[in-house]
């Protein structure tokens, strides 16, 4: 099973009859290796599916999730860690961790946790909270309440000022690159050791030739058919590279009537002049026109592929976890 898919294994569980339990890690210490919204799903039988810890509390989560399955009841656990117990499962320094106990079907209900888990399918991002205190519940999409809406853009959990933990549970990353050209290749393979799904479209044969980019995806459509086919969401990124308006200027213009969170093109301060000059002739606002970010790329003085490839990867990082 994907250790990716606790929800989906806690639901799977619960309607074959075998029970389950969700705890999810609400707070801990800086260096751990879960974060808060790490999940473990526990089965009445006591099998376990992901980590809320290298490993130091997994045992007494487990003994008291068993016991939530019977009384029906949640628990907010804390555990402090001493220094040597955290050295021994791999952190530098110890601390305390907190980790919420949801026992399916009872305090957590099942149409809930179904809900939760068909957006996911759906690769729709929707938010998770939870009050430990009250029990309120909610699932929330994008602009039903701001605080979630702050959680999915960041993609952290965490407690909000009301005492609500709040989750994000957001689609995959992807990036799609305009234009195979040399830059692309460090730039692909950047993204996808940053936790991107990559996309190349380019329909030039010389460009696209899959000996250059082997094991990615290379489309060779035109640019605004291939965005259409590929629908870009919010956890979308999308570069232009080919410095050719007959190929960026589809994808741009594409681009800035989706909900992508980042567009970045490749050029010049007067190349970018032109095709704003473009974009307005044909139509676009001002404000459409500034989501565009050129000449891509932060300021560091790259010079070489790799390092141009660098600062687009970085401002789109930047664009992604510290918006505004």
């Amino acid at each position: 099973m994907d250790h990716d898919q606790i929800p989906e294994i806690a639901l799977e569980w619960h309607r074959t009859g075998r029970k389950a339990a969700l705890a999810t890690v609400v707070e801990t210490w800086g260096s751990a290796p879960r974060q808060p919204g790490s999940q473990l799903a526990i089965s009445g039988e006591g099998q376990i599916m992901g980590s809320v810890s290298g490993g130091c509390v997994e045992g007494a989560v487990v003994t008291e999730a068993l016991e939530a399955m019977e009384d029906g009841a949640t628990r907010l656990l804390s555990f402090g860690v001493s220094d040597e117990t955290a050295f021994a499962v791999g952190l530098a320094c110890g601390g305390t961790i907190r980790v919420l106990v949801e026992p399916v079907g009872k305090a957590l209900p099942e149409d809930m946790l179904a809900d939760l888990v068909a957006a996911r399918a759906a690769h729709h991002p929707v938010a998770y909270a939870v009050h430990p205190e009250t029990g309120a519940r909610a699932l929330y999409r994008p602009g039903q309440d701001g605080s979630a809406d702050l959680r999915l853009r960041s993609d952290k959990a965490g407690f909000e000022e009301d005492g609500r933990f709040i989750a994000p549970h957001n689609p995959p990353l992807r990036l799609i690159v305009v234009g195979a050209v040399h830059i692309a290749q460090p730039l692909v393979a950047m993204a996808r050791a940053c936790g991107y799904a990559p996309t190349l479209i380019d329909p030039r044969d010389t460009f696209a030739a899959a000996d250059r980019f082997p094991g990615e995806t290379v489309l060779d459509d035109w640019p605004d058919a291939a965005l259409a086919a590929l629908a870009p969401d919010s956890r979308t990124a999308i570069v232009t590279l080919t410095h050719d308006p007959k190929l960026d200027d589809p994808a741009i213009r594409y681009a800035l009537r989706s909900p992508v969170f980042y567009l970045g093109c490749l050029g010049s301060k007067k190349t970018h002049a032109s095709r704003v000059a473009r974009l307005q002739g044909a139509g676009y606002s001002e404000a459409e026109i500034a989501r565009i970010h050129a000449p891509v790329g932060l300021d560091i003085g790259a010079k070489t592929p790799a390092e141009i490839a660098l600062s687009v990867l970085a401002q789109i990082t930047q664009v992604l976890r510290r918006p505004g």
